[in-house]
């Protein structure tokens, strides 16, 4: 079986502003034909790795390729690259089907071959009709989409997106990302895509790199990056988490028992966050468990795959297709979600709670 080729190569980027070291010698490769998502909290990293992609920044060390050709040097106008930013930048005194010419014109594209790409592309978006319109006249959403048809009508080797759909409302951020990764699916373009929502980035990506502080903390599939954290930042980063303090009592087999508080927790060591595998009793420790994998009942239930423990709700919230329930267990607060709501639940109300073994994560303090 043939490797898949890489579009896009990143080798030893370092980024420095002053005394503020924004990329910390990281490598990344972008497989050809993928959707990969660039995700974490702000100041990480992730729009100067896409800028210097795009040949916007410089690396002060280290080099980008695209097509296996090195291109650290290279102008972003040679780039052959498209490029969909948050403000859309369209231009205000053009029509739609004007700001689509405008790259064809720099390629000096002939004018029959333009309005059949432009037709094509319009209809890819969604937008045939309205190419005599100006962008005052679009809603938020459609001069997002003409912004995405620009940079696709070029027929770019890389598609690079920068947080493009941070400005819009929550209904049509679910409607566009959608329509983004329907799109690069149809077309088969290599796309890079830079955000701060981890929604987005899970729903969306073929992979996730997940970076804090100039440096890569993990890159995998969106279920990977949630099921199985390399470290604690991704775990806590992505998704909600409940956390415990505890210290390790002892092992046997996969099984790693954890006295927290008055309570012993177990956890299988396949859960282990981090590279540091090994525990012995003493250990001071620290259980992450998902709201989702917290189950609730109101009776103590037998069942040998849950641990069950005494709690009492303090805050119940109704979530449409689901219920979020605070509870009080070993002087914590514990947040769940459930869909299996018991109509005498109330605050204060006696409950038991408890999850597998499996679905705790652990890591060494």
């Amino acid at each position: 079986m043939n490797a898949i080729p890489c579009d896009v190569e990143i080798r030893g980027a370092r980024k420095q502003f002053g005394s503020n070291v924004v990329l910390n010698d990281i490598d990344l490769e972008v497989k050809q034909g993928e959707l990969l998502t660039l995700l974490g909290p702000s100041g990480c990293g992730k729009s100067t790795t896409l800028n210097l992609i795009a040949g916007f920044l410089e690396a002060d060390q280290g080099d980008v390729y695209i097509k296996g050709k090195k291109v650290t040097k290279v102008p972003p106008y040679k780039r052959d690259l498209g490029m969909v930013f948050q403000t859309y930048s369209l231009f205000p005194h053009m029509t739609v089907q004007e700001n689509l010419s405008f790259g064809l014109n720099l390629r000096k594209v002939a004018k029959s071959e333009q309005k059949k790409k432009i037709d094509r592309v319009l209809e890819l978006v969604k937008m045939s009709g309205l190419e005599h319109r100006y962008p005052r006249e679009l809603s938020g959403g459609q001069r997002q989409r003409v912004a995405i048809a620009r940079a696709l009508v070029v027929e770019p080797e890389l598609l690079l997106l920068d947080e493009p759909l941070s400005n819009l409302d929550a209904k049509l951020r679910h409607e566009l990302r959608a329509e983004i990764k329907r799109l690069q699916k149809e077309i088969g373009v290599t796309t890079i895509f830079v955000t701060h929502d981890q929604e987005e980035a899970l729903s969306m990506s073929d992979r996730v790199v997940v970076m804090n502080a100039g440096k890569i903390e993990q890159i995998s599939t969106p279920t990977a990056i949630y099921n199985h954290p390399n470290t604690e930042f991704v775990f806590q980063f992505i998704g909600k988490s409940n956390s415990f303090e505890g210290e390790v009592v002892g092992a046997e087999g996969r099984k790693i028992s954890v006295k927290v508080g008055g309570e012993i927790f177990h956890v299988d060591s396949e859960n282990l966050i981090g590279e540091n595998r090994s525990l012995r009793a003493g250990d001071e420790v620290r259980l992450y468990i998902r709201p989702e994998n917290v189950h609730i009942s109101s009776t103590r239930e037998t069942s040998s795959a849950l641990e069950l423990q005494p709690a009492k709700i303090i805050q119940l919230n109704y979530l449409g297709t689901s219920w979020e329930v605070d509870v009080s267990l070993q002087g914590k607060t514990l947040q769940l979600l459930t869909s299996a709501y018991d109509s005498t639940w109330q605050n204060g109300s006696e409950v038991y709670v408890g999850w597998n073994p499996s679905e705790i994560m652990l890591i060494k303090k």
